[in-house]
């Protein structure tokens, strides 16, 4: 399948090496709003085709899936730029800066009969599945709490601070806790507490969370932009507690019993980048004419904006599209 890399910085980069090494996909045609710069990683990654601007890529009729790699901000306009040109799309996290512009994109592909699904690598990864079974194993009873920590000191990228590019640690970072909690304990919310530390610039820095379950269970969040974490996560039962090692892309997951001794160690398949696996996702989705995945479809998506959305409500938080 000939791809289409829309954005041509740091993580096109990581995709289109990823592409390299995936079978049954080829790096087509790179798009940048410099055609030096398309140039250049064209060269470096071996696309075939170099384009100086996107509708010049997305007009293409050999491009047949387009990865969109550019800031939170311009998500959007992208995703509709693809679904005018029928280009099915794979974009890049957070979807988009808020639920509804998610669910304007949602209506609008499926509207069009495009595919479309957000690049959450975590919910492709083999991880996914083996947290899941160790959870409904019972090896370590009832699991009814969890943890997850992601920080990274980012603090020199200057698009962290910028809130017209959708800055902050929440859409860069705490969207894979959100997720982990989701992926782990499903949907049924029943209450929020968070607090966030707001930069000079007005975007978040740091922040803590905690989800309320209506089946009693627990997940407590934390995310910073100014430190490196652990970037642990944790479930924990009544019998004992699964521990994952970079809960943003587990190597191995250790099983503990209640008096911490190891029962089991799971080490996960080894990768290309991680991002094989939502690319090839993708990719037979397509191939079998489906609008969305089985492991990101859109309403799951747009489910975590809106509490992204709550989070940023109660911090004060706002970017400025949406004045």
């Amino acid at each position: 399948m000939k791809i289409g890399v829309l954005g041509a910085g740091s993580i096109a980069g990581k995709m289109a090496a990823t592409i390299a090494r995936t079978p049954g996909a080829e790096a087509y045609a790179v798009a940048s709003r410099s055609m030096e710069k398309a140039e250049a990683f064209a060269e470096k990654y071996g696309f075939q085709k170099a384009c100086g601007g996107y509708e010049a890529m997305l007009s293409d009729p050999e491009v047949e899936l387009v990865y969109i790699a550019t800031p939170h901000s311009h998500h959007y306009d992208h995703m509709k730029l693809c679904i005018q040109h029928k280009k099915p799309f794979l974009c890049e996290k957070s979807f988009t800066l808020n639920a509804r512009q998610a669910r304007e994109i949602q209506t609008m592909a499926r509207e069009e009969g495009v595919f479309g699904c957000e690049a959450l690598w975590t919910r492709f990864l083999p991880s996914r599945t083996i947290i899941k079974e160790l959870m409904d194993s019972g090896i370590v009873g009832r699991v009814t709490s969890l943890s997850a920590d992601l920080s990274y000191a980012v603090s020199g990228k200057e698009r962290i601070f910028r809130p017209e590019l959708g800055g902050g640690a929440l859409l860069d970072l705490g969207v894979y806790c959100l997720n982990f909690a989701f992926m782990c304990f499903g949907h049924e919310v029943e209450r929020v507490e968070t607090a966030a530390s707001l930069t000079s610039s007005g975007v978040d820095g740091m922040e803590n969370t905690t989800l309320f379950f209506r089946d009693g269970s627990m997940a407590a969040l934390s995310n910073s932009v100014f430190v490196r974490s652990d970037r642990h996560g944790a479930l924990y039962g009544d019998k004992g507690y699964i521990l994952v090692d970079n809960m943003n892309n587990p190597k191995v997951i250790s099983v503990y019993d209640a008096k911490d001794q190891l029962l089991r160690r799971v080490d996960v398949p080894e990768q290309i980048t991680g991002y094989e696996y939502e690319l090839e996702a993708c990719m037979k989705a397509v191939r079998e004419g489906r609008l969305e995945t089985e492991e990101m479809p859109l309403s799951e998506t747009v489910f975590v904006m809106e509490m992204m959305d709550e989070l940023r409500r109660r911090w004060g938080m706002t970017f400025p599209q949406e004045r």
